[in-house]
């Protein structure tokens, strides 16, 4: 069933043209991969998915209702959660406490209510099973702000979940992080589409990601070039060229991840030594 439309997306700055009417689809309980080099539209994507940037035009169709242009606190309401390339948790508080921050959305009305009682031993219980979860339980009482980059991810990830969305924006999840911390991070996005979440991951690490992914839309300088399967869109002519530029038809197709995934169930992962 399709969850997310979205028809001619156009996001202007000033006489930058970062999207140019892009047009795709989000099916029930996929991994869709929005791939492309840095610069291409993703982050902005992103933005006006989730209500951070208000489009120029075209249309954002969720769950058969019209989301185009509403705040994020609306749309994180209709059921869209994200995470972000540049992670800005609550650096004194804990990791339980920061996503106890975003449980108490929908434990307390209003500011005065979630001051006065976010700390509830019920909200605790809740943000330490997320961040089980997330394979951060361990450092349930470590201060946010002592947390490596890898870690961080996952915290960021845990106060996404913590809004019960349908859908799960992921803007470069692995970004930054070494090649031995990308297999536990692969797993965990894998482990989102087995929970049933429809997943939206925006990555420029395409060889990596494409393991991940049951459909694929890239983008360059803000237009969509390609979408379709994985190994169709791997072996594209413009996406080739996109990526490594030149004459694609010069160039072998592009290799694959040194790794397989077998999804859903996730599986076993083969990784290189």
């Amino acid at each position: 069933m399709r969850v997310l439309e979205v028809v001619g997306l156009t996001k202007r700055f000033a006489g930058l043209t970062a999207l140019a009417g892009v047009s795709f689809t989000a099916e029930e309980g996929q991994i869709l991969g929005v791939f492309g080099r840095n610069g291409a539209g993703k982050t902005t994507c992103c933005d006006c998915l989730s209500g951070f940037a208000a489009p120029d035009g075209g249309r954002v169709i969720f769950d058969g209702r019209d989301i185009t242009g509403l705040t994020p606190h609306r749309v994180a309401r209709a059921g869209i959660a994200r995470t972000f390339q540049i992670v800005k948790p609550f650096r004194n508080l804990t990791s339980a406490e920061n996503v106890m921050v975003a449980l108490g959305r929908r434990h307390h009305q209003g500011p005065a209510g979630l001051l006065r009682r976010w700390r509830g031993r019920a909200t605790r219980r809740q943000a330490l099973d997320l961040l089980e979860r997330v394979g951060l339980s361990s450092e349930a009482d470590r201060k946010a702000g002592l947390l490596p980059l890898a870690m961080l991810k996952r915290l960021d990830m845990a106060r996404a979940l913590a809004l019960e969305p349908r859908l799960i924006l992921l803007d470069e999840p692995l970004g930054g992080l070494s090649h031995g911390e990308m297999p536990a991070a692969a797993d965990l996005i894998g482990s989102l589409r087995a929970q049933g979440l429809t997943v939206i991951l925006a990555e420029h690490q395409m060889q990596v990601a494409m393991a991940l992914v049951d459909r694929v839309v890239v983008l360059d300088h803000g237009a969509l070039i390609a979408s379709g399967p994985p190994g169709r869109v791997q072996s594209d002519r413009r996406v080739i060229e996109a990526y490594l530029g030149g004459d694609a038809r010069t160039r072998p197709p592009m290799e694959s991840p040194p790794y397989t995934m077998m999804s859903p169930p996730f599986g076993q992962r083969v990784w290189p030594a």
